[in-house]
């Protein structure tokens, strides 16, 4: 039986049109890259975005979409996201409220499972098309709790992403298990750092291997959405908080972004 907090959390995500929530069994695929990438090609299209960052012991968020330093206000009913400048999208992180951005956030399972409820309850979310939420690596109690909550809700899904190898396609097929056993449904599957693309010509090396997204999403029978290719420039764009695909449309990564978003726009 739900809680009052869990109901009160669903009553507050009713404004909110679709919940789409990036996941991976493995930590370095890049969740956070898709997650920023995601919301701001989102918002580019027109509709109105939040980014939710429960990656509470580390939170990069923010320093992707430029609003680092930056500080929630308190509102009427709650927290007041911070606004990215140009793309309008809503974003929510644990930095936001640390003293000190270099701050260890050392906590067990009860205080991050109080903690997520809150920024599904107590931000001032408004009305929102689409609520981007990036997770931290693995199936514990940030994923839990979400699901918990969420799950009920119409038009929630998620979007598992993966690098080529091996040793990151077995941690995420224990995500994808996750979700089945949570009834999650899932949109579809990102290969990130499907090789490399020189910003100098127009080859692509493949580094790690590719083929593992494709194999996965053929093994599980899910929508393979595409690959994102390494590009200097996105980490170094990343770094600065600057929108990669505005600042490089041309690029192959850019346009393979793009392409992603097209599929994306489909279900949100």
């Amino acid at each position: 039986k739900a809680t009052v907090s869990v109901l009160y959390c669903r009553q507050k995500m009713e404004n909110v049109q679709h919940k789409l929530v990036v996941l991976s069994g493995k930590g370095g695929v890049g969740k956070s890259t898709v997650a920023c990438q995601l919301a701001m090609g989102l918002a580019q299209s027109g509709k109105k975005v939040g980014l939710l960052d429960v990656d509470l012991c580390g939170p990069s968020v923010p320093k992707i979409m430029g609003v680092e330093g930056k500080d929630v206000t308190q509102g009427e009913t709650g927290w007041v996201p911070v606004t990215t400048e140009g793309s309008g999208v809503k974003v929510m992180s644990i930095q936001f409220l640390l003293e000190n951005e270099g701050d260890a956030v050392v906590w067990r399972g009860p205080r991050k499972d109080q903690c997520i409820k809150q920024f599904l309850k107590d931000v001032e979310w408004g009305a929102l098309d689409v609520l981007v939420i990036d997770t931290p690596p693995g199936t514990s109690d940030e994923h839990i709790t979400l699901c918990e909550v969420l799950r009920p809700l119409p038009n929630i899904g998620a979007v598992v992403v993966t690098s080529p190898q091996n040793v990151a396609c077995d941690a995420v097929r224990k995500e994808l298990s996750f979700c089945k056993k949570l009834n999650l449904p899932v949109h579809g599957i990102i290969e990130n750092m499907s090789g490399f693309a020189c910003p100098h010509c127009a080859d692509c090396t493949p580094i790690f291997s590719t083929g593992g997204g494709q194999q996965l999403a053929t093994e599980y029978t899910l929508p393979f959405l595409g690959t994102i290719p390494l590009d200097p420039r996105l980490s170094q764009s990343e770094d600065a908080g600057i929108h990669f695909t505005k600042a490089f449309p041309d690029s192959q990564t850019a346009v393979s972004i793009n392409n992603i978003l097209g599929k994306i726009a489909t279900v949100v």
